[in-house]
């Protein structure tokens, strides 16, 4: 099978593996987005639906719950969500099987956004959304969590950023943050925790995947982000565009997903083990059609 490769842009603005901005002043992105704050207002032609660091009311465990309400549509809540997090978030309910689960791996997972999924401030005051996933001691299926914003259910086109880090890693978990549906799916960012962090851009309808490396390793600060406008999508790691695909790019309303699940590559989670993925903002936009 071919292979499409990304044809790097010169990278204008990194942000260091601590966090802080780098010394150059722009990135590739249309938001010329640097450093790790999160970005708010319109840029280019997106108009900004959710700017979320996370710094508001505490999510304990146990709050993404009762999430089985008129699931996959812009409709979908869970029940045991309050206040603005019950209007701008929602989780797969608890129960659904993870994708090993069809690929027939041996450690497969189930979705727990209940035991999984958390919001408060870290150690140094910074809030975020924390996503620790884990296979119990008696060696059970992994508890997997995938996260949606609301703001952005079944919405055709837009920016989609978040600055993320695995804060804890392990063998046997991954994300694979989409769009898919209709025989089309963009992927960004995806990998095992423990490998690399890359993008993939399926086309609508079959084709050869379009496969473009980002970093090297889940376990630093990157900021992400998936542009997808009429005929094209572009990729960013860090304000750097990794990738570009013009060859049958959806043009229909699709769910932005932060999924996080059991590894489809490599040893299995081991039981007893966990692994932890943190969000510190997510940025999204709707396109502009004028």
């Amino acid at each position: 099978m071919s292979v499409t490769v990304a044809s790097a842009a010169v990278l204008l603005g990194l942000p260091r593996a601590d966090g802080a901005p780098g010394q150059a002043s722009a990135s590739a992105d249309a938001c010329r987005t640097v450093g790790a704050g999160l970005p708010r207002g319109d840029c280019g032609p997106f108009w900004q639906v959710l700017a979320e660091d996370f710094n508001g009311d505490r999510v304990p465990l146990g709050a993404f719950s009762d999430c089985d309400h008129r699931v996959d549509t812009s409709g979908a809540h869970c029940g045991g969500l309050t206040g603005t997090y019950r209007d701008n978030w929602w989780a797969y309910p608890t129960g659904w099987p993870d994708t090993a689960t069809s690929r027939n791996r041996d450690v497969t997972g189930v979705y727990h956004p209940e035991d999984t999924v958390s919001v408060g401030p870290a150690a140094n005051g910074d809030g975020r959304m924390s996503i620790r996933m884990w296979r119990p001691e008696d060696g059970g299926p992994v508890h997997a969590a995938a996260v949606v914003p609301r703001a952005v259910m079944e919405m055709k086109y837009g920016k989609y950023s978040a600055r993320i880090k695995v804060v804890k890693s392990a063998p046997g978990y991954k994300s694979a943050w989409l769009h898919y549906g209709g025989g089309c799916e963009m992927d960004h960012p995806e990998g095992e925790w423990t490998g690399a962090l890359t993008a993939f851009h399926h086309p609508c309808g079959g084709g050869a995947q379009g496969y473009f490396p980002g970093a090297d390793d889940w376990t630093e600060w990157h900021t992400v982000s998936t542009e997808w406008t009429p005929g094209h999508v572009r990729f960013f790691v860090d304000g750097r565009q990794i990738g570009h695909d013009t060859r049958a790019v959806p043009d229909r309303p699709l769910s932005w997903v932060l999924q996080n699940e059991s590894a489809l590559q490599g040893p299995g989670a081991a039981p007893g083990s966990s692994a932890q993925l943190d969000i510190t903002w997510v940025a999204a936009y709707a396109y502009d059609w004028k």
